[in-house]
């Protein structure tokens, strides 16, 4: 089922003010580095196919076209005027929906630094969530002038290359702030309640990400997460659309895609590498998932460059970030489209 992003609102015309901003630095399609490592702008010229990938934690806006997430099952569009915040690493199938060399597709993503959430949130007078709440870690929000400003001069400030290092780091800050203090603000302030389910189910996936090649053991994270198992379950499922079996599963297969695409593994390689010690399951999954055998689609992969490409920036930065260091030296890749 499909439903739009949260809130009903008409474009808000500012956002044709990010859009002209985002053209200027991203004038081909593709996702575009900047030298503010944590912005990467991103264009489309035509509605892209489904991607399967990870968000980080981060904040996503639209600035022309249209992009819809399924997560869980449910499939949510959003487009100018929308903003999107994700609190924990969450296995996606995105793409843009409307877009067209006349009116590409515009957006950015803005990854957060929790450690500086956590000291804003320390330092203010912010309404506290409930303990026991427990809140999903994707959302989808009108956005506010205020914020959309603040976007705006982070975008803009490219212009100056060497304002960046002293001038960007307080746009974050105030961007940081205004999450907090906005629509936004009880997801974000729930990832940093000490001893919440949240931050307990973030802790869970954080461990996931960098051992996800090992035997699952449920009751063992939940012990972890200082909770009973069915609690866990609940709570992990809740957060993240998924159970924990299926997260790790979909941590090794799309690794394991990235190792066949970029490092030329073969299937058999691929699956004792993320973790299988069945091919013929590992067959089966990798083709429910991705909706192809594992050579078949590769190949079809390769023969499609531009899109290959796009899917081999996804999938490395998907499963690589923040891994240990044999893995992390995988990861060449930009944000998120």
């Amino acid at each position: 089922m499909t439903k739009p992003a949260e809130a009903e609102i008409s474009e808000v015309p500012a956002t044709s003010t990010l859009a002209r901003a985002i053209r200027r630095f991203a004038q081909t399609d593709g996702d575009h580095n900047t030298v503010i490592p944590a912005l990467t702008l991103h264009r489309r010229s035509a509605p892209s196919e489904p991607l399967h990938c990870i968000y980080n934690l981060g904040l996503g806006v639209v600035a022309q076209g249209d992009k819809q997430v399924l997560l869980g099952g449910e499939a949510i569009d959003y487009g100018p005027g929308q903003s999107m915040l994700t609190t924990i690493d969450l296995p996606v199938v995105s793409h843009v929906t409307r877009a067209s060399v006349r009116e590409p597709f515009l957006g950015m993503m803005l990854t957060l630094d929790v450690r500086a959430i956590v000291q804003i949130a320390s330092e203010m007078d912010v309404p506290r969530s409930r303990r026991n709440d427990v809140y999903g870690s994707i959302s989808f929000k009108a956005l506010d002038a205020a914020l959309l400003d603040a976007l705006i001069r982070l975008v803009t400030l490219l212009d100056e290359p060497a304002l960046v290092p002293r001038l960007a780091p307080l746009v974050q800050q105030e961007i940081t702030i205004r999450l907090l203090t906005g629509p936004h603000g009880p997801q974000l302030r729930r990832l940093v309640t000490a001893g919440s389910p949240s931050q307990q189910i973030a802790k869970a996936v954080a461990w996931l990400k960098q051992n996800f090649v090992q035997a699952l053991d449920g009751d063992e994270l939940a012990d972890r997460a200082h909770m009973s198992p069915s609690t866990f379950r609940q709570h992990f499922r809740a957060l993240t659309g998924v159970s924990p079996l299926q997260y790790q599963k979909q941590l090794r297969l799309q690794e394991a895609r990235q190792l066949m695409l970029n490092e030329n593994l073969d299937a058999g390689g691929a699956a004792v590498n993320v973790g299988y010690e069945s091919a013929s399951q590992f067959s089966r999954e990798y083709s429910r998932l991705f909706g192809a055998p594992p050579q078949r689609d590769i190949t079809r992969m390769r023969l499609a460059p531009a899109a290959a490409a796009d899917r081999r920036r996804t999938v490395a930065t998907s499963t690589t970030r923040g891994m240990g260091p044999r893995r992390a030296s995988r990861a060449n890749a930009s944000q998120r489209a």
